[in-house]
């Protein structure tokens, strides 16, 4: 039988609760925890099987759940130390990062005073991914879909009829004047054909960048998935493309394609090389051509930092906007005096941190603007 909370908090009574569903094997993430206190704050708790209810609802997962989840239930609601819920739970306690119920260790020994830890939005999105656990940084994904991708759009060379605006076309109106024996009747007009400039997103997959390599390839999974004309590439000690592999709209099929492909993950890093491939095979050829170019790397870089700048020199030349995010520059005692870093500072225009979604949506915000 599972020991009866001690705590006289609702809060506490109910996080104590799950993780005695831990310990029978149930899989209750922080998030169905959180989901399980705010039904019990809106049903209220009276009655027993308001509580069933609201358990079966937010805490399992799967059929093969049911049977352990009401063992448990009728185990700790029915014990007599067990204290009652009141009719409405206070939320507020649960709004806030307290301390880990996800400890498996803390639970064990009976230590944690059950207040809930809980990761909600606003707290993910100033955690640094280096510092999330998987399940917060699954959770940090679902948030980063959810921000908002703006297309930007610019004018082409091509030229459109258009009756309503636009500029006249002396072209266009002589020809249609011809049909009608050189009579003009109406001034043609015609505007420039839109067209979405292009995203190309270049990500250093070094093991300097391993604590935040894959958030930021999962950050352009979303990107390319979600948007039309965006190119990914990986750089290491090689330079990769991914833009079909991250095409996939399933995420982990995008992942996993991706890995099969970067042969260096982990590994060195020489950008400028990296770059100067970039630059020779797909950059100053078109694709870097009036583009948005993002660059997310730390900057510690093993080869030349003049071939570095140099680089970046020649893509800054060709884009219309260049942007280099580096998760170190988070720290606010942070200093760009790296040699890769410093050489290819001159030759950007934005210079961002992205270490979590809070940085990641600012640099959406540059991206529209």
């Amino acid at each position: 039988m599972v020991e009866a909370p001690l705590e006289t908090g609702p809060t506490s009574t109910a996080v104590t609760f799950c993780r005695a569903l831990r310990h029978e094997g149930l899989r209750v993430p922080v998030s169905d925890v959180f989901s399980f206190v705010r039904a019990l704050g809106v049903i209220g708790v009276r009655r027993s099987e308001d509580v069933y209810w609201a358990g079966r609802a937010t805490l399992v997962r799967s059929p093969e759940d049911i049977e352990p989840y009401d063992r448990v239930f009728t185990s700790f609601w029915s014990g007599e130390s067990a204290d009652p819920l009141p009719e409405r739970v206070d939320l507020s306690v649960v709004t806030r990062v307290q301390l880990a119920v996800e400890d498996d260790g803390a639970a064990d020994d009976g230590e944690g005073d059950g207040a809930l830890r809980y990761s909600s939005v606003e707290v993910l999105r100033e955690k640094d991914f280096a510092e999330c656990s998987p399940e917060e940084l699954a959770e940090a994904v679902d948030a980063m879909r959810k921000l908002a991708v703006t297309e930007v759009i610019r004018p082409s060379h091509r030229w459109r009829g258009d009756r309503r605006r636009g500029r006249p076309d002396l072209r266009s109106t002589v020809r249609r004047s011809m049909r009608r024996g050189g009579e003009m009747v109406r001034i043609e007009q015609a505007r420039r054909v839109p067209r979405v400039r292009r995203l190309v997103l270049l990500c250093d997959v070094s093991g300097s960048m391993e604590p935040y390599a894959r958030a930021l390839l999962r950050f352009a999974h979303i990107l390319v998935a979600g948007r039309t004309n965006v190119e990914a590439f990986a750089l290491g000690t090689r330079l990769t493309r991914l833009t079909r592999q991250l095409s996939s709209r399933d995420p982990d099929a995008a992942m996993a394609a991706a890995s099969g492909v970067v042969l260096d993950w982990s590994g060195g890093t020489r950008l400028g090389d990296g770059l100067r491939e970039f630059n020779d095979r797909f950059g100053v050829t078109g694709m870097a051509r009036g583009a948005q170019v993002v660059v997310l790397s730390d900057g510690w870089d093993r080869g030349d930092p003049d071939e570095l700048g140099a680089q970046m020199a020649r893509l800054h030349r060709i884009a219309h906007l260049s942007v280099w995010v580096n998760p170190l520059k988070a720290d606010p005692d942070y200093q760009p005096l790296a040699q890769g870093m410093a050489a290819a500072l001159p030759h950007v225009d934005r210079f961002l941190p992205g270490h979590n979604v809070a940085s990641l949506e600012a640099l959406l915000e540059v991206l529209a603007a």
